[in-house]
């Protein structure tokens, strides 16, 4: 229940508070009204389904900065196939595709021996420069009305979720509290949240995916052994080999993971717009790398927490929100951004410091 532990809980109800506030001072609507903590959670649902998949990646010591151009490519495959060969067919024919940049980039990295900064660095320019070519340079869209509505069905679909997200809830914070777990923080939330929406509480499709992906990807990592492998291979590669882990095999997989995550986020992003262009998405992996590092998520391996990962995923979009309803100016977004990136990241360094060494925390607060 400490900072280290629930602090991105604690940032997330405090910002949210804190623009609840100023919205109410200045008259605007009930800042935290339904409509808008559903907006939040959809406009945070691509960054986190790719966040998820990227704190598997960290925690095995690998990186991954081609997940936006992947993104962007799986988008241009689907809003250029599916007018010839449907929906479904085109959704797969992107997903593969994802799937095939994901072992690229995986056997490069482990069976020619370069890091995976540089691998991935590499792959975000020339999986770009792919996705130009396809796309001619130019804007690509879906003109078939039938094709149209069936992609907006699958990413626009809007759901009940009051009494599942209250049960969720009040489960997660009895178990917190039960064992003094950081659960209980996030169940709070999560109670306090369907009671200010509402009965009436939907929630766009996307952040359905993001709740059953984030906690099924929680199932495994917390309770069966290809989980404590995973944690096993980033905390020490060469103590995993010797125990009998297959250590190229989980990285691989987490490479591959990655990037058909980062590919159904891009068929989402395709569905949503209908349209796709060059540019699309560009920058959008520093802010899953982001949404990772303000969940506690070691960039050193070993350690992480999709949960987290997803509540970091909304404290940025949620700063992102109160900047638009606020009309506070976007000049200073990313400053700000930054910064909470940054403060975040320190207060995990030092906990961890002193974590590790409490005799020397005190003799050095004496």
């Amino acid at each position: 229940m400490g900072l280290r532990e629930a602090g991105v809980y604690y940032a997330l109800l405090i910002l949210l508070a804190v623009l609840a506030v100023i919205a109410a001072s200045r008259g605007l609507p009930p800042y935290l009204s339904a409509q808008n903590l559903g907006n939040i959670a959809y406009q945070a649902s691509l960054v986190g389904i790719m966040g998820v998949a990227m704190t598997v990646m960290l925690i095995t010591g690998a990186f991954d900065l081609s997940v936006a151009s992947v993104a962007a490519l799986a988008a241009a495959v689907l809003i250029g196939l599916a007018p010839q060969i449907g929906f479904i067919p085109a959704m797969l024919c992107a997903l593969l595709t994802a799937a095939a940049i994901g072992i690229v980039n995986g056997a490069i990295v482990l069976f020619v021996g370069i890091n995976a900064f540089i691998v991935t660095l590499g792959t975000l320019t020339a999986v770009r420069g792919l996705v130009l070519v396809l796309t001619g340079g130019r804007s690509l869209m879906v003109e078939q009305p039938e094709l149209l509505q069936q992609m907006l069905a699958f990413e626009s679909t809007r759901v009940p979720v009051f009494w599942p997200l209250l049960l969720i809830g009040l489960g997660a914070l009895a178990f917190g509290i039960l064992r003094r777990h950081p659960a209980a923080v996030a169940g709070g939330l999560t109670v306090a949240a369907a009671l200010l929406a509402g009965p009436g509480f939907m929630v766009a499709v996307p952040v359905l995916y993001l709740a059953l992906f984030a906690g099924g990807m929680a199932l495994v990592l917390r309770y069966t052994v290809p989980g404590r492998r995973i944690y096993a291979v980033g905390g020490n590669a060469e103590a995993a080999r010797l125990s009998g882990i297959n250590v190229h095999a989980y990285k691989l997989g987490a490479f591959i993971l990655s990037s058909v995550s980062a590919g159904f986020a891009g068929v989402l992003f395709g569905c949503r717009l209908g349209a796709i262009n060059p540019t699309a998405l560009q920058g959008t992996e520093l802010t899953v790398i982001a949404a990772a590092i303000l969940g506690g998520t070691s960039l050193f391996g070993g350690a992480g927490n999709v949960v987290k990962t997803v509540a970091g995923a909304l404290v940025l979009f949620t700063l992102t929100n109160g900047f638009n309803v606020l009309n506070l100016g976007a000049s200073y977004q990313g400053l700000i951004e930054g910064v909470v990136v940054i403060a975040a990241a320190a207060i995990y360094t030092v906990g961890g410091r002193r974590r590790a060494n409490p005799r020397a925390a005190a003799v050095g607060a004496a």
